[in-house]
């Protein structure tokens, strides 16, 4: 008999196998091990069966794992040896070699029962642990592992592996995913299963009825399955295939690069909505597209992988392709020739170039009108708390609003030097400019502080512009780029409709400017209330200023005006101290000729209250200077050329020329709204003997002045008119104001007067505001 074999050292890893002398060694010594009952089963009384043997072989190796692992495993080599058929006993040592993580033999063991027993539900149960870890972002240790296990395997069998491993799948995006494992690992699988699999995503994707194009389906389709397939020579496509696959790349990444707040705080249902608007957690949130995990969501350069698919579609559809990369500028100027003589070329070649054009011009404007759009209003993208961004609107400049001159504000002026000068002058008002500037070329100013990157931006709506107008020019062209826009559903998109209005309007169409911001409005009315208390309140004063701006170019004022006042309702000025009057917004300086001139406003209350006073005024001169006479317009000019005094010096000094002429002047609520010490120096003097005696009529009713402890309707609040007593009159200011009418004149105008005296210190914004706010109605009917 042989001797026993030498016990074999216990650091030394195991190893499964082995010459068949150690397996009989092994096999012994396990032998002498086993109890006397279980050595001599005849002594039990019974024999067991094959299936029987086998399973209590794999039970004891099981129960000896813990104390004894060399133990266990000559168990399982022995069993092995002797039932090779049996599943049970081989993924008993796999379970082994994976829970200790030995990756080789583990693999080996794998790899045998793959291929000897394909049909065992439990080694796929294993294969789908294995596919899930090299589908999973996570690094933790038993990933690893996994994906270790895997490599091992051969390349043959990994392949195999996945196909089988797909076919087991019948969950649609799991089955993709899946597949595209095996596309990436084996790029010759390509060819076979490529256009397939695009094709089943992209029918999932119409069955499921995804409402928007960024969805799991399509990510999958347009980021991971669509490159392998296009930059693949082996793969041959039709053309029409192609631009298939170009349409349906352009919906999806333009969608998701404009992807505005609310949709994705749709995805973010485990998260607090206001963390989600937060501008300290805003910026951090991730897009994480249903189906998919976090990782697999975020897609970096959408618009670079985008002209990336333009430019492989075009070289395989043979199109005009210029080497090297090319700016937008360069692609648009290229386009343009190609245009001047596509019509010369054959059917076919006519199809080609024509979807070149298409496709390559409509790129372009999508881009560069996004690029716009998200400077001028970034919350849209961002957020509405996103910090250090001002947001913008496009509005006309309001031309020569104060007349022909401005008076230089150091430069003192005597009164009656002044007064004797203006009634000798004659003052040519901005009435005979044309607001629209349609016959003259446009220009578009900002201001650097509010703007930083304004020479790229305009230069993007500029390009953006261009493109929108070759893909018109030509029938063709027309009626493709409307098709792409159909099905795409534009129409719905509010960034497109915001740049489209600012386009419309830098073409002097108002008409349809005005239509296009109602189809604005009615787009921020399907959005839902938490969007409109926050975005739609800056989309509906952008609306309001800008549909004022379009009434004014169209000489509609009263519809201006109504619009003004609208709006005048939704400015909340800025709380700041005592009577300190906002400071003047800085002026932008053209070099281009006034009236042609549009304007980026921030949209802000601060910015654009000042261009509403500019509209009102602009809005009320024309009907307060023509022969006829109209007191009530006249006095709502004198009230707002108080804004920005004394840029409006000249235009204040004709009213009072038209006064003279009159003779007298009848304004009710001159003493509610019009503090300016100069202005109330001048209608002083109107009544002195120098000044002509001219009679005004300004008390709407004098015991009602005179008794401030009961206002009249329709004027300030008794707060917002503090009454200062004569005796506390400083000297010298009641010595000014009083000047030549102390004696003579009615004691209620001169106590009106030196009242009036006491608000000058009130914030003129505020009084201004409550002018518009308060007179709301009386301002219209003198428009009517």
């Amino acid at each position: 008999m042989a001797a026993s074999p030498r016990a074999p050292r216990r650091h030394a890893v195991p190893r499964w196998g082995g010459s068949a002398a150690e397996l009989g060694s092994r096999r012994a010594a396990a032998h002498a091990r086993r109890p006397a009952a279980e050595a001599e089963p005849g002594r039990a009384g019974c024999k067991m069966s094959a299936q029987g043997d086998c399973e209590f072989l794999v039970k004891r190796a099981r129960e000896l794992v813990p104390g004894d692992l060399w133990a266990a495993k000559a168990w399982l080599i022995t069993a092995r040896s002797l039932y090779p058929a049996d599943f049970n006993i081989q993924y008993e040592m796999y379970t082994i070699e994976r829970n200790a993580e030995r990756t080789a033999s583990a693999g080996r063991l794998l790899y045998d029962m793959f291929v000897n027993f394909p049909d065992q539900p439990a080694v796929w149960r294993e294969i789908s642990v294995i596919t899930s870890a090299l589908r999973n972002d996570s690094q933790d240790k038993q990933t690893q592992f996994l994906r270790g296990l895997f490599e091992t395997l051969p390349g043959r069998v990994q392949c195999e592996m996945l196909l089988k491993a797909t076919e087991q799948c019948f969950n649609t995006l799991e089955r993709a995913e899946m597949l595209l494992l095996l596309l990436r690992r084996f790029p010759e699988t390509v060819v076979q299963h490529g256009v397939g699999l695009g094709e089943t995503l992209l029918d999932a994707e119409s069955i499921e009825d995804q409402e928007s194009p960024v969805n799991c389906f399509r990510k999958l389709f347009v980021c991971d399955v669509l490159p392998l397939i296009i930059n693949n020579p082996d793969v041959r496509l039709p053309a029409s295939l192609l631009y298939k696959y170009l349409n349906k790349a352009a919906e999806f990444y333009i969608n998701y690069v404009t992807r505005s707040t609310q949709t994705e705080s749709q995805y973010q249902g485990s998260q607090d909505s206001s963390d989600i608007m937060s501008p300290s957690k805003r910026s951090s949130q991730k897009y994480v597209i249903d189906g998919l995990t976090e990782k697999s969501s975020q897609i970096t350069d959408p618009w670079e992988r985008l002209f990336k698919i333009l430019s492989v579609v075009g070289m395989r559809c043979e199109w005009q392709m210029d080497k090297g990369r090319r700016s937008f500028g360069d692609i648009l100027h290229r386009m343009k020739d190609l245009c001047r003589y596509i019509s010369n070329f054959d059917s076919e070649a006519h199809i080609k170039y024509k979807n070149q054009v298409v496709y390559s011009t409509m790129l372009v404007f999508f881009k560069n009108a996004f690029q716009y759009v998200s400077n001028i209003q970034p919350s849209l993208f961002q957020g509405p708390n996103a910090p250090n961004q001002t947001p913008l609107v496009l509005l006309e400049d309001v031309p020569n609003i104060y007349g022909d001159t401005d008076i230089d504000r150091n430069k003192h002026i005597h009164k009656k030097r002044k007064l004797a000068e203006g009634r000798e002058k004659t003052m040519q008002s901005s009435d005979d400019e044309d607001p629209s500037g349609k016959a003259r070329s446009r220009h578009i100013t900002v201001n650097k502080a509010d703007l930083a990157n304004s020479i790229e931006v305009l230069e993007s709506f500029k390009l953006a512009r261009e493109s929108w107008e070759l893909l018109y020019s030509l029938e063709s062209l027309d009626k493709e780029f409307t098709r792409i826009c159909l099905s795409w559903k534009t129409e719905t998109w509010l960034w497109l409709r915001i740049f489209l209005t600012d386009m419309i309007i830098y073409q002097g169409q108002y008409k349809k400017a005005i239509s296009s911001l109602h189809h604005l409005a009615a787009l921020q009315g399907s959005h839902s209330p938490q969007q409109i208390t926050g975005q739609g309140s800056l989309e509906n004063q952008r609306a309001l200023i800008q549909l004022a701006s379009c009434h004014f170019a169209l000489g509609e004022y009263r519809q201006t005006c109504e619009k003004v006042l609208d709006l005048m309702c939704c400015i909340l000025l800025p709380i700041q101290e005592g009577g300190k009057v906002q400071e003047e917004q800085p002026k932008v300086k053209s070099k281009f000729r006034k009236g042609s001139d549009l304007k980026l406003w921030p949209c802000t209350s601060r910015a654009i209250m000042p261009y509403c006073l500019h509209l009102l005024l602009a809005c009320f001169k024309l009907r307060a200077f023509t022969d006829s006479r109209d007191d009530m317009a006249l006095g709502h000019v004198v009230v707002l050329l108080q804004h920005e005094w004394p840029r409006g010096e000249n235009l204040f000094l004709k009213a009072i020329n038209k006064i003279c002429q009159q003779g007298n002047f009848q304004y009710e609520n001159f003493f509610n709204y019009v503090t300016n010490i100069d202005m109330l120096e001048e209608f002083a003097y109107l009544r002195t003997q120098e000044g002509g005696k001219i009679h005004l009529e300004l008390l709407p009713n004098q015991a009602m002045l005179i008794k401030t402890s009961s206002p009249p309707m329709g004027l300030l609040q008794q707060e917002f008119i503090p009454v200062l007593q004569p005796s506390i009159q400083t000297a010298d200011r009641h010595h000014t104001v009083t000047r030549g009418i102390t004696k003579g004149v009615k004691e209620d105008f001169r106590l009106a007067m030196e009242r009036q005296v006491s608000r000058c210190g009130e914030n003129l914004m505020v009084v201004l505001h409550r002018f518009c706010i308060n007179e709301k109605i009386l301002l219209l009917q003198t428009l009517a």
